[in-house]
């Protein structure tokens, strides 16, 4: 009897190893339509296929904000956003970690104006009304690029609103600028209906970043490295095989080839995705205190503390 109750201790420890190293049964991954890596993955079903026991849930949001308020409140266990939806969401009491990043793409972020406004310079920014998505990277780059003309968000008149509805606010003439990202910013441009007042390079933005829960990351460590090493293959179709990827992404978009050829020209090199260095640790912390100064963040998040160290 105690070899069979030595046999079955045995078996149940090997059990719970296994069980330990097994990939989870669910992952949830939020994205963006613009996103344009997490859509090739998606649509060639890439994680699906390499990890057959785990159900793969894909959800769109139409911004990083809204995607970081699911992961906040556990209904995400990952997701793919520019530099400031993090820092949103770790003032607000999110307890999620930075698993990795992205090259920045300076091009693709973007101040736009119509075509025969009489705004030249962003010092002529001042008093006027600018769409923007509250806490996006398009946040970002506005606060950036005011300050260096000596100006602040109180200079201007920030009109918060969603990335479909800022496009018709700033089509009507109801805004006087805005501050976005691709696809958005291709598709008007390419239409004649908008004119470039400054685009992302030069302030130092950094990000994209991939997030994920601090339960879900630290549970599934193996995992998590593999769907981005996944993540990254997606990402170098865009690269190595772009036609192809322009016209899948043009049909899931819903957006004219184009429109989806322009914005691979805003794209930084192809690099694999990688966690967080120093140096961009500081970078994103600088980001966090220009918006505490700006006094758009309730309490200074903290970087460091929630970067994944593998």
């Amino acid at each position: 009897m105690k070899i069979i109750r030595l046999a079955a201790a045995v078996l149940g420890l090997l059990a719970c190893a296994q069980a330990a190293l097994a990939d989870p049964t669910v992952l949830r991954i939020g994205y963006q339509k613009g996103s344009s890596g997490l859509v090739l993955a998606k649509e060639h079903q890439l994680l699906e296929k390499r990890f057959p026991q785990t159900r793969v849930q894909w959800i769109e949001f139409p911004a990083g904000p809204q995607m970081l308020e699911a992961l906040n409140i556990g209904s995400l266990d990952i997701g793919y956003t520019g530099d400031i939806p993090p820092l949103f969401a770790q003032a607000a009491g999110a307890d999620l970690l930075y698993i990795g990043t992205e090259p920045a793409n300076p091009k693709a972020e973007a101040i736009l104006v119509a075509p025969d406004s009489p705004i030249h310079k962003i010092a002529e920014l001042k008093g006027r009304k600018v769409a923007l998505q509250k806490g996006s990277s398009a946040h970002n780059l506005l606060l950036r690029v005011l300050a260096k003309v000596g100006l602040n968000i109180k200079d201007i008149q920030p009109v918060y609103l969603a990335p479909a509805d800022a496009r018709a606010a700033f089509e009507s003439g109801s805004v006087d600028a805005w501050a976005i990202w691709d696809p958005y910013y291709s598709a008007v441009e390419l239409e004649g209906r908008a004119r470039l007042l400054t685009n992302g390079e030069g302030p130092g933005l950094v990000g994209p970043f991939y997030l994920g829960t601090r339960p879900y990351v630290q549970t599934n460590p193996d995992f998590i490295l593999a769907v981005l090493d996944e993540l990254g293959h997606a990402r170098a179709l865009i690269y190595n095989d772009r036609a192809n990827s322009i016209r899948l992404l043009a049909t899931v978009m819903e957006l004219p080839e184009t429109v989806i050829e322009r914005t691979f020209t805003h794209l930084a090199p192809l690099l694999p995705i990688l966690p967080l260095t120093d140096e961009i640790i500081t970078a994103q912390q600088r980001t966090a205190d220009l918006f505490l100064e700006n006094r758009l963040l309730p309490r200074r998040p903290n970087v460091a503390a929630a970067v994944w160290r593998y």
